[in-house]
């Protein structure tokens, strides 16, 4: 990091550019956008610490389990892939906690690797980046999101029986 600040600032400097104004603005207009993004981040965070804390994912989770484990999904994985659309660090958490009972090399810590990496905080991202432009009608992205997050998982079942041969 060092080296690439000062390739910029000798970059800038070359440039004749005033690099010390431009970066005063560059953090001003962050700073309106932190600003104007906040609110949605901060509500996104509290519904979900809300949900975590109310113990309305594993219930959803206990729900869905018999006809998940009908069709393959091992019941473990779902607290997991209920919870990674809406929250990184809170699916992270869940992460762990599947490696930690069942181990990184089972089927659940398998499938929920891979979900980890092929999948997106959706309602996240949805609201950071619509909220970011102020676009109120999100339109078809959240269909076509959760569509690609239900992709995202049964693929990452499917993979994982493939190559691993569960």
């Amino acid at each position: 990091m060092p080296i690439f600040a000062c390739t910029i600032v000798v970059f800038g400097l070359v440039k004749r550019v005033p690099v010390f104004d431009s970066f005063l603005k560059g953090a001003k207009d962050g700073f309106k956008i932190l600003y104007s993004i906040a609110p949605t981040i901060m509500g996104l965070v509290f519904a979900v610490d809300l949900l975590r804390a109310s113990g309305a994912i594993d219930q959803l989770s206990a729900f869905v389990a018999p006809a998940a484990e009908k069709i393959g999904f091992p019941a473990e994985i779902l607290p997991m892939a209920l919870l990674r659309p809406v929250s990184g660090s809170g699916s992270t958490a869940l992460l762990t906690s599947i490696y930690q009972d069942y181990g990184p090399d089972s089927f659940a810590g398998r499938v929920v690797s891979v979900l980890a990496g092929s999948s997106e905080t959706t309602f996240y991202a949805i609201a950071m980046y619509f909220g970011c432009i102020k676009v109120k009608k999100i339109r078809h992205t959240l269909v076509a999101a959760i569509a690609a997050d239900m992709t995202a998982l049964v693929a990452s079942v499917i993979i994982v029986r493939i190559f691993f041969g569960y």
